[in-house]
């Protein structure tokens, strides 16, 4: 009996947390899938804003902890999952492009081109894991390797 209760609760506590992410329009979750258990991570489609908003945190906190001149910003997002722990916790495999934006200039990322010179390209294969709870309007980047 408890072990069904605490699934009930679990899949209540999914529920709501899909509704509200639903309604506020800044992160969307899937429906669980029905042979997920509650708190493991689940695929998502990379193009879902979720997903995409927590790349582009994981960029940031890149380009705040590296040493370049140039900015990156992501080029493809090739895998995610998403996982439900007190918020959502994304983990994302991402190539990250250096752009023509300066740091210095502090340019919204949406403005700024990839490189075109030869010399001046560079792609990274990055690992995220951003953690997000959208009711406190906080984010954490757990994890951002590049290499």
């Amino acid at each position: 009996m408890a072990a069904n209760f605490s699934c009930s609760r679990a899949a209540l506590c999914c529920l709501a947390l899909w509704s509200f992410a639903r309604t506020s329009g800044t992160i969307q979750v899937p429906p669980a899938h029905p042979t997920a258990k509650p708190g493991f991570p689940v695929p998502i489609n990379t193009n879902n804003p979720g997903v995409r908003k927590a790349a582009r945190f994981g960029v940031y906190r890149y380009n705040n902890s590296s040493n370049d001149l140039f900015l990156f910003k992501e080029s493809q997002i090739n895998k995610a999952m998403v996982q439900l722990v007190r918020g959502l916790k994304y983990m994302l495999h991402v190539e990250i492009g250096r752009t023509v934006c300066e740091k210095r200039e502090h340019s919204n990322l949406d403005s700024c081109h990839f490189q075109k010179k030869k010399n001046l390209q560079q792609m990274l294969r990055c690992y995220f894991e951003v953690w997000i709870m959208p009711w406190l309007h906080k984010v954490n980047v757990l994890v951002a390797l590049c290499h």
